[in-house]
């Protein structure tokens, strides 16, 4: 099992930039997965960027959705078990919860962002305002 706790959300003009963290706890040992997500309201929840990390080994290339490339950097400090997401050039479409959420890797590594079902252990999430 994992435990998650985000933060460094806020409200920023667009143009602007957050530092979003998330801590993890738990069954970190090993291989597993961290995807970052988002829900606007009236929206489905999108995937934005995953780290596949290799527990005190360090991480792959993280992946991005085609939406945030170029703007957002996903990373890892092994050293502390935190995950970041920097997000620059933020635009009143990325307003959302943010969310961080862990599963375990399997035989072929993480599965990609649009199977939510792989990623069963979520924080609380933080808000993250971008205006106009």
């Amino acid at each position: 099992q994992f435990q998650l706790v985000e933060s460094g959300g806020g409200s920023v003009q667009a143009g602007g930039s957050l530092r979003l963290s998330c801590r993890i706890s738990g069954d970190i040992s090993s291989r597993y997965c961290v995807g970052w997500f988002r829900q606007a309201p009236g929206k489905e929840r999108e995937g934005v960027a995953r780290i596949d990390s290799r527990g005190i080994d360090g991480s792959d290339t993280p992946t991005y959705a085609d939406f945030v490339k170029g703007r957002f950097t996903a990373s890892e400090d092994n050293a502390n078990n935190t995950l970041y997401l920097q997000m620059n050039a933020l635009k009143p479409e990325d307003t959302a919860m943010y969310y961080c959420a862990a599963g375990y890797s399997g035989l072929y590594g993480c599965a990609p962002l649009t199977t939510i079902s792989e990623y069963p252990y979520w924080g609380q999430g933080t808000q993250v305002t971008v205006s106009s």
